[in-house]
């Protein structure tokens, strides 16, 4: 793959985007004129992203030459800005033999389009929970990265370096994505298996191997939590244990705490899944919608009804 069109959508990431294209900015530098790219549009005009800034497109997809690989970029609400006409043309290009990719939140775009079976995919954590949801026979993993004969995806961020690097290992070399990567002073090259977030102990600043272990307990059971005396078992301590190891560390009980997680995932799948408030309260462990909504207003300052229009 050489020849790139990234698909934009209104709300895409920037950041999702520039750690794409750069690398084949800097490749060319070394490898003259390997790589080639557009930006494409709906109707060619620049394209707001997530972060307000608007950016010029070479031109409208609909009108735009072939390339090797078409990538979608989006980000939040990819399916309110993904038409029926985005569609049906992103199936054209699969028809043709393009390779075909997702950027960030990219990946529902394609699944939309019906254009996964049992191709692996991968895109940004925040949005997997909404992904699952919705294409429950999809293949969606936590990698940064995912790249098969005719399906590529990265995680976003600065994932897309990682995705790029290793085309371009594949394409051209090892040497040419060691000499790619020192420009962006990167310490390494990640695999495509490194975590896309924290590992749990540094996103909770604890250090305790007992409670990173009851941490994960959590965040593995979130449809159907576990009370704190399976999750003391699950991790060799008694539930007095648990609860001292969790006040001390984090401040709260083990109970109080899980909660907060799980709202915080309702939370995710009001903002990206079509699910109702009913389907995410279930999905979050809540034995009733009203329950949920409790909670939530008292956690989020506001109704999970009001968050899902909003959003």
């Amino acid at each position: 793959m050489r020849d790139f069109s990234f698909v934009l959508l209104p709300e895409f990431s920037m950041l999702g985007l520039l750690a794409a294209t750069e690398p084949l900015r800097v490749a060319n530098r070394f490898h003259g004129g390997a790589y080639r790219w557009r930006l494409l549009s709906a109707d060619g005009r620049p394209v707001v992203a997530s972060n307000g800034m608007s950016l010029a497109a070479h031109g409208a997809w609909g009108e735009a030459e072939a390339a090797d690989a078409v990538l979608v970029v989006a980000g939040f609400h990819p399916l309110r800005h993904g038409g029926a006409g985005l569609l049906a043309w992103l199936r054209g290009q699969d028809a043709a033999g393009r390779v075909l990719g997702g950027i960030d939140t990219g990946c529902f775009i394609l699944a939309e389009a019906g254009l996964f079976r049992q191709q692996r995919l991968t895109l940004h954590w925040e949005a997997l929970p909404a992904f699952r949801e919705r294409y429950p026979l999809l293949n969606a993993t936590q990698e940064l990265y995912e790249l098969g004969p005719r399906r590529i995806s990265s995680a976003g961020g600065t994932a897309s370096i990682d995705m790029m690097l290793a085309l371009m290992a594949r394409s051209h070399g090892h040497d040419l994505a060691v000499q790619v990567s020192e420009q962006f002073v990167l310490g390494r090259i990640r695999a495509q298996s490194d975590h896309q977030r924290l590992e749990l102990g540094a996103r909770y600043g604890v250090h305790s191997r007992k409670l990173i272990q009851a941490l994960a307990l959590m965040e593995k059971h979130m449809d159907a939590p576990l009370d704190s005396a399976a999750l003391a078992a699950g991790v060799g301590l008694t539930a007095r244990q648990l609860q001292r190891l969790f006040r001390a560390q984090l401040g709260a009980a083990p109970n109080v705490f899980y909660l907060g997680l799980r709202l915080e995932h309702g939370q995710r799948l009001l903002r990206q899944s079509g699910l109702n408030v009913t389907q995410v309260s279930a999905a979050c462990g809540f034995e009733s919608a009203s329950y949920f909504a409790r909670a939530y207003r008292r956690r989020f300052g506001c109704a999970p009804g009001t968050e899902r229009r909003e959003a």
